[in-house]
């Protein structure tokens, strides 16, 4: 059986170290470690484009300091990742780099990620305002994601959009047929055309289906085609100048992806205006407004 050993001379028995001096050289040490553990963040109000620098260890350490330099209450406020929107937990926050950029949001305040200040200059500043602000964010901007959002933003706010008669936007027509005069009828014709491709895709099903269910299956795509027809074929999706319950687009002509089928709304804010150059003419055609398709599509071109 071993024999316990003696404390060496000089040595401090463990009770002592919580006073005199050897205490006070571990409460320094452990405020040291815990000095060490702080990491800078970029902190800012959800209606403001200031940016302050806030160090902290924890989650509830920085939504203290940022409550009490942004003066809000510290209940039910929180935060949450610029990018994003996503809101953190303590957990979470333990995983972020030093100087992510953070969104503290009061009570009753929201954000959905760097779209929601793009959307916010939309509706309180007028085209060229939204421009030179957009410009300003950009220089500063080093997230290849928000560059390609705000970049995008100049470019469909820099060009012709209202413009409607060919006379006014030549470039917007370029490769289409003369018969074509303005936007919207261009548009409309595109959307009647992928109407039929999808009837006429339905219909050549017909022959893979059981034999025993292939005269109902022709009625009902007959009633479709039928239906089609006197809608002429929902053309009014994509024309601008229909009543609002008939399109599917703004007035001035964007869409938006409505988002996957599970869901309320589209997380990411995916949006196009094929009225506003011929490039986004172009692309919308591809579109398939479904969330998959339309992901892909912005992944890759980032």
């Amino acid at each position: 059986m071993a024999t316990p050993r003696r404390p060496r001379a000089g040595a401090t028995a463990p009770h002592a170290r919580d006073g005199g001096s050897g205490g006070a050289e571990e409460m320094e040490k452990q405020q040291q470690k815990q000095h060490r553990r702080l990491r800078p963040f970029r902190l800012r109000g959800a209606g403001s484009p200031r940016k302050f620098g806030v160090a902290a260890g924890s989650l509830s350490e920085l939504l203290r300091k940022g409550c009490r330099l942004m003066e809000l209450p510290l209940s039910g406020s929180r935060l949450c990742l610029y990018e994003d929107g996503t809101e953190l937990t303590e957990n979470y926050f333990r995983t972020l780099p030093a100087e992510t950029e953070l969104v503290l949001l009061g009570p009753g305040e929201s954000w959905e990620g760097c779209a929601s200040e793009i959307l916010r200059l939309l509706l309180d500043l007028s085209s060229q305002k939204v421009i030179e602000a957009a410009r300003e964010m950009l220089s500063s901007e080093k997230a290849a994601e928000r560059q390609k959002v705000l970049v995008d933003l100049i470019q469909n706010l820099s060009e012709n959009i209202q413009a409607e008669e060919k006379e006014k936007d030549r470039k917007w027509f370029e490769g289409l047929e003369s018969r074509f005069k303005n936007k919207s009828s261009y548009l409309r014709y595109s959307c009647q055309s992928r109407m039929r491709s999808y009837l006429r895709q339905v219909i050549s099903y017909t022959s893979y289906v059981d034999p025993t269910a292939r005269d109902a299956y022709k009625k009902i795509t007959d009633l479709m085609g039928e239906k089609l027809k006197s809608m002429k074929y929902n053309g009014s999706y994509f024309d601008r100048r229909e009543e609002k319950a008939l399109r599917l687009c703004t007035p001035e002509g964007w869409f938006s992806c409505q988002g996957p089928f599970d869901s309320d709304h589209c997380p990411l804010k995916h949006s196009i205006n094929p009225y506003s150059n011929r490039e986004s003419r172009i692309l919308f055609s591809t579109w398939n407004l479904d969330h998959i398709t339309i992901w892909e599509q912005q992944n890759h071109q980032v």
